[in-house]
């Protein structure tokens, strides 16, 4: 009665965070199944961001308390953002579900679990559920752990070859002192607060020796990393110090980060993308709104000039750069008038990805008080104008690499396990054959075939045209391929 399956709902830092608790149970000697059906233990890790997020894990929450008829034995726990929210009222809508555990308590999950299925077994009643969402200090120190595909046998739970994992993310930084007037984060994941920098480049170089070849650095304001416990050197901040000493890592070939503020973005970081290799070319830039009216409601503290100089900038360093963003439409007082500013600012920057939302009302925040909401299907249409841009600036621009040879991380099985998949430097999802023991490897890849999302080709293994590539050996579907 050991079985966990861990179910995430939300952002990258949220499956960094089951991540980590898949970990820690791991070594407790708890087994992580990937089916839900098979095991005695779901935890969900929920997100708070939208109330339908909220009421999608609600929903699931519901319906899997039916197993409790059949299973007296079986565990319920909520965890993450929305437990932090919401606390022990779940329990008016959701009587049986067994732990709820916030933000800060992620690694206290397995001794909780412990504490359950030891009453159970004696028998011992359990009159309610456990509920834990109190603050801790250093929480933010806790998510540390990782479960890569290589740390189970060769073969799966299906008897499969399991392929390494060659990416992982990196919390470096939880909590956010911002104050948007529209977002719940600052209750959910509260203040701002950062882990020591030489544990992170410690994480990182663990890594490295794993196996894992990229790396994502995460935090809810991950370009304020530091700032309160580390000093600006030379003008440069510390979290471009922390680039700096990723990138001296051997072993990993490439970094990225999400999710950064504009305020972030200053001369140092915008120059780091001049001058570290292994920083991909791919940057996500929340706007949220085009308009300085509305950016001012929301408590951004940036206008669509400078936003626009800060992409200037950014392409100015590397001209191939690649661009995604977050938009709110529909907020409060948002006018017709307010959103062609966004529209206009969305099409100027010719996004290659973007995240559009329609602004929905959480509880607590600022902007769930404010007057003139806007009709759900103004949202919509507004919504769907957005979205209709992004696909066709996202065919233009895949369009422009037919023909190309773009470097691709090898990162195993495709979905149909016939084929292979990868990503680019700017972060699009390639598709083509090869041989297993290219996993892990940066190889290059000639576009004949693209998609709004994916980019289609056959590996170019001898005879490369332009120059840096390595080829060191050229038997077909199996040589090893680097930049030099």
């Amino acid at each position: 009665m050991n079985r966990v399956f861990i179910k995430t709902y939300g952002c990258q830092m949220n499956e960094r965070d089951s991540e980590a608790v898949a970990a820690m149970l791991r070594a407790r000697g708890y087994r992580i199944v990937a089916d839900e059906n098979d095991c005695d233990i779901l935890l969900l890790n929920t997100c708070s961001v939208r109330d339908a997020a909220e009421q999608k894990a609600i929903g699931k929450a519901g319906y899997v308390q039916q197993r409790k008829k059949k299973q007296p034995d079986f565990i319920l726990g909520i965890l993450g953002c929305m437990a932090q929210n919401r606390g022990a009222e779940l329990l008016d809508r959701l009587p049986d579900v067994d732990l709820i555990v916030g933000t800060q308590k992620f690694h206290q999950v397995p001794g909780y679990l412990d504490n359950l299925r030891a009453a159970r077994a004696a028998g011992v009643p359990l009159p309610e559920a456990i509920v834990d969402i109190a603050e801790e200090a250093g929480s933010q120190n806790t998510i540390r752990d990782h479960l890569l595909a290589q740390d189970f046998a060769p073969a799966g739970e299906s008897g499969e070859e399991v392929a390494p994992q060659v990416s992982a993310f990196v919390s470096i930084q939880q909590g956010c002192n911002m104050d948007c007037a529209f977002c719940i984060v600052p209750k959910t994941r509260g203040d701002e607060r950062s882990r020591p920098m030489d544990e992170i480049v410690a994480e990182c170089r663990a890594l490295a020796e794993r196996g894992v070849r990229e790396i994502t650095l995460l935090g809810q304001i991950v370009t304020s990393y530091g700032r309160r416990d580390y000093i600006h050197t030379d003008g440069v901040s510390p979290f471009v110090q922390l680039l700096d000493r990723v990138h001296a890592i051997e072993g990993i070939e490439r970094i990225r980060f999400t999710s950064p503020h504009p305020r972030g973005f200053k001369e140092d970081l915008v120059a780091a993308y001049g001058r570290l290799p292994k920083l991909c070319g791919y940057v996500h830039l929340p706007m949220q709104s085009g308009s300085n009216r509305i950016l001012r409601a929301m408590n951004r503290p940036y206008t669509r000039e400078r936003y626009r100089e800060i992409v200037d900038a950014l392409r100015a360093v590397r001209p191939d750069m690649y661009f995604s963003t977050d938009v709110i439409v529909g907020f409060p007082g948002e006018t017709e008038e307010d959103f062609q500013q966004t529209r206009e600012l969305f099409e100027a920057v010719n996004y290659d990805m973007a995240y559009v939302f329609k602004y929905s009302i959480r509880t607590g925040t600022p902007a769930a008080t404010l007057p003139d909401q806007v009709p759900e299907e103004v949202k919509e249409a507004r919504n769907q104008t957005l979205l209709g841009l992004l696909e066709k600036n996202s065919i233009r621009r895949n369009a422009t690499l037919l023909g190309t040879v773009e470097e691709v991380l090898v990162d195993g099985p495709d979905k149909t396990g016939r084929r292979f998949t990868g990503r680019t430097r700017g972060n699009r999802v390639a598709i083509f054959d090869a041989n297993p023991r290219l996993i892990g490897q940066l190889v290059p890849l000639k576009i004949d075939r693209t998609t709004v999302s994916t980019l289609y080709g056959e590996l170019v293994l001898a005879g490369v045209e332009g120059p840096g590539w390595r080829v060191q050996r050229q038997t077909p579907l199996s040589a090893s391929v680097s930049r030099l």
